[in-house]
């Protein structure tokens, strides 16, 4: 399995269910890394003034936020530091929502939730607890300072964490300026039948293994060859590792009766009219 990058808790009423975090996705990109010719160092980014374009020293840097054009408003380390949400090492239930209510443009990155040893159990109950209801539970959580909104999702024997965008960094529709022609389109049948016949004739199942990145692909394979010719240069490197504590699972028919007699119908939120994912 791959190297957890987060352990906690799922907090489901008076129930804690301990899992690790496990990225469901690998950047395939191609990195080029910036390297001196002359000595194949690693090159970096220098702070400039963008007015002297003079080198400007770490204790001379202060943080800025812009509040009017020109001009900002400066904020201390312990100030920004104070600001930061308190990390629990616990994804915060915090509603349960049908999967279609999520708007697809909402959705981010996903994550894989391995359950601890002790957890298996809470793990699963929740899991088909999910399935049968057809619902996601939406989530707060705190992963490396930063707070996120998510959606917990069930995916064959496990469950998913889609990191999910709040909801004022999505543009709405209508900043498109979509017109007439598109919103209230005139389509005859014959070029509808048309279209789904060629949908229909390029219909396929979804083969994963047949798309690649080309690109991709053509650079790794020229490093290849240009390695096994012995056209490699060595650079120095290193990388560091963060462990976390999870947390503990007590009885659970007597946690789930707890939390039924604490919790009261939750408040539903105001309607709103957006696109929805399928």
């Amino acid at each position: 399995m791959p190297r957890a990058i987060w352990k906690g808790a799922i907090s489901f009423g008076l129930v804690h269910i301990p899992v690790s975090l496990v990225s469901a996705t690998s950047s395939q990109g191609v990195d080029f890394d910036w390297l001196d010719k002359r000595s194949m160092d690693p090159v970096g980014y220098k702070r400039i003034n963008k007015a002297t374009g003079k080198e400007v020293t770490k204790d001379n840097i202060v943080k800025g936020v812009a509040y009017e054009k020109g001009r900002y408003v400066i904020l201390s380390e312990d100030e920004i530091r104070s600001a930061h949400p308190k990390s629990t090492q616990t994804i915060e239930i915090i509603a349960f929502v049908a999967s279609d209510q999520i708007p697809l443009q909402n959705i981010d990155t996903p994550y894989f939730l391995a359950p601890d040893k002790r957890g298996g159990k809470v793990y699963a109950l929740l899991r088909e607890t999910l399935k049968k209801t057809r619902k996601v539970a939406l989530a707060n959580v705190v992963l490396h300072t930063k707070q996120h909104l998510a959606a917990l999702m069930p995916l064959e024997s496990a469950l998913v964490l889609v990191m999910l965008r709040w909801p004022a960094e999505v543009r709405g529709l209508d900043e498109l300026e979509l017109g007439s022609g598109v919103t209230k389109p005139t389509l005859a049948k014959g070029e509808l039948d048309m279209a789904k016949r060629l949908v229909e004739d390029m219909s396929a199942d979804w083969q994963p293994d047949e798309y690649r990145d080309s690109f991709q692909d053509k650079i790794m394979a020229l490093v290849a060859k240009k390695a096994k010719a012995g056209k490699i240069e060595d650079v120095e490197s290193g990388e560091g590792v963060d462990e976390r504590k999870s947390a503990d699972v007590i009885d659970l028919t007597e946690l789930l009766k707890r939390s039924l007699a604490g919790k009261s119908p939750a408040k539903k939120p105001a309607a709103k009219k957006s696109r929805k994912a399928s």
